[in-house]
């Protein structure tokens, strides 16, 4: 599990310094880092000039180790730095001392004739926006699509929150658009969280010589979304089982939009829930009777009915909200599911019907429960600034609830530290998921999970993951009604490599 870690700046930090107590030189790890950073331009592009941007701290130390590892192979190089030699300190200026070559004084005039850029200005620890001669040279990169290889984050990109360091008063910072960006020992949230995720290009994690066994001291609690999270807990179909046994789901439906239930449905079969039942108005029962044959559907016609229905000792997970509307009857229906302490999950309309009152929903969780919302949904509940991570945390511990915050960068945490594994960004998806009811499968997936007898945190991890590389795997055309019918193959597959008990 250990390889799915993301480690924040002030984290990372720890981890050389950590390498370094334990006896490796600092030297060697920055001579390590402009080797894989050699090796990664070596196997991507055929020989051609390159411009090594070198800025004052340790990312510069690594671009000098860089140009002189590419000059020794051959490679025709040029290196700008930004800032006077005689400033740099450490193992950044030992290195400076050992490249050979002119060092230029930094200006755009070193980007002349389309070379291959090597942005080793500044690293994830960056605290201010690009300003001056580095500013000037990462747009001009932009302006012209230089291709360019990040050195540990794109300079500009902070490395915790993945956003692009703005200056006061300005509508935008600037932050160089990368092939590839090579990091090292372990990958940031900022590398997977948006916009930094679409300007790093590829990830190249490269082991320089860190020991894995200084992730035990620091502890961390942010990982990358993948199976090696949540594969071994995936419930499998048993020999003696029956469907039973692997969970009665009940939906609830709306009268009008009832799309979104039978879609949740679909997700919550697909990954296995034994019984799923529609709870819907009578007037409704028509339209969700003649769909799949395989889901029950029950005629609610008042609050005593659905009182019975979920006091059922069988049916032992609900999802609540997509497609109900903004009413109070929906209020109410969330509200007697939560009641039943059973695990629950409740999305759109049943998050957004709280936006005038968000702790009575949040008091109202007494169970294991999933909140699913999207950007506008969560922002209504909760009104929290600062990175995705920090905000998605700040939101579970406030709820009592896991929460999946999604979009392109979908983050899941869980409240109070309960989990191992505080939070998870998932990088799987693509941008064809931006169509109707894919946010209703995905809860459905997340549900059908549940009431197989997964925790709200691995259900919502599993969900996510499997929901984007489905989206993947279809590809352009996707509507939200090929998400479930792409899932058997994938799950074949998590299937046949599963780890052997």
């Amino acid at each position: 599990m250990t390889e799915n870690v993301l480690l924040g700046v002030e984290e990372m930090y720890r981890a050389d310094a950590l390498a370094v107590d334990a006896g490796v030189a600092s030297l060697d790890l920055m001579e390590a880092a402009g080797a894989a950073i050699v090796s990664e331009i070596q196997n991507r592009w055929p020989l051609r000039p390159v411009a090594v941007l070198a800025g004052p701290g340790n990312n510069g130390g690594d671009g000098f180790v860089t140009a002189r590892l590419l000059e020794t192979a051959g490679w025709p190089v040029r290196l700008a730095l930004l800032g006077g030699k005689d400033k740099l300190k450490g193992d950044a200026a030992v290195n400076a001392d050992k490249w050979g070559g002119d060092t230029e004084d930094l200006t755009p005039d070193i980007l002349d004739g389309d070379p291959l850029v090597v942005d080793a200005l500044f690293g994830a620890g960056l605290t201010r926006p690009l300003e001056g001669e580095a500013l000037k040279c990462v747009q001009r990169i932009n302006e012209e699509g230089l291709d360019c290889l990040g050195v540990d984050i794109p300079s500009g990109v902070h490395g915790d929150s993945g956003e692009i360091l703005t200056p006061d008063g300005k509508d935008k910072g600037s932050a160089p658009k990368a092939a590839v960006t090579v990091t090292f020992f372990r990958a940031k949230p900022g590398h997977y969280l948006m916009p930094g995720r679409d300007l790093c290009g590829e990830i190249v994690v490269a082991d320089i010589g860190i020991p894995e066994s200084v992730l035990g001291e620091i502890n961390p609690g942010i990982h990358l979304n993948g199976p090696g999270l949540w594969q071994e807990v995936l419930p499998w179909p048993d020999v003696e089982g029956h469907k039973y046994s692997r969970g009665h789901a009940v939906v609830v439906g709306g009268a009008e939009m009832t799309g979104a239930a039978r879609l949740a449905v679909m997700g919550a079969r697909r990954m296995g829930a034994g019984l799923v039942t529609i709870a819907t108005p009578p007037e409704a029962f028509a339209v969700y009777a003649k769909e799949e044959p395989g889901t029950l559907v029950k005629a609610i016609e008042d609050e005593t009915d659905f009182r019975d229905l979920l006091a059922d000792p069988k049916k032992n997970t609900i999802l609540a909200g997509p497609g109900l509307g903004v009413s109070d009857t929906t209020r109410e229906k969330v509200l007697m599911a939560l009641e039943t302490g059973k695990p629950a999950v409740i999305d759109a309309d049943g998050l957004s019907v709280f936006s005038d009152d968000p702790d009575q929903l949040f008091q109202a969780i007494t169970g294991p429960c999933l909140l699913t919302p999207h950007e506008g949904e969560f922002d209504r509940l909760f009104s929290l600034t600062g990175d995705k991570v920090s905000r998605a945390r700040e939101a579970a511990r406030l709820s009592s609830a896991v929460v999946l915050l999604k979009g392109a960068d979908t983050v899941i945490a869980a409240p109070n530290g309960e989990e191992t594994v505080s939070a998870v960004i998932n990088a799987t998806g693509t941008p064809d998921l931006a169509t109707a009811g894919s946010g209703d499968v995905l809860a459905g997936m997340a549900l059908g999970l549940m009431s197989q007898g997964l925790s709200p945190f691995d259900a919502a991890s599993a969900a996510a993951w499997l929901h984007g590389v489905a989206a993947g795997k279809f590809g352009p055309g996707l509507i939200a009604e090929d998400l479930p019918a792409a899932l058997p193959q994938i799950l074949q597959s998590l299937k046949e490599n599963a780890p052997k008990t």
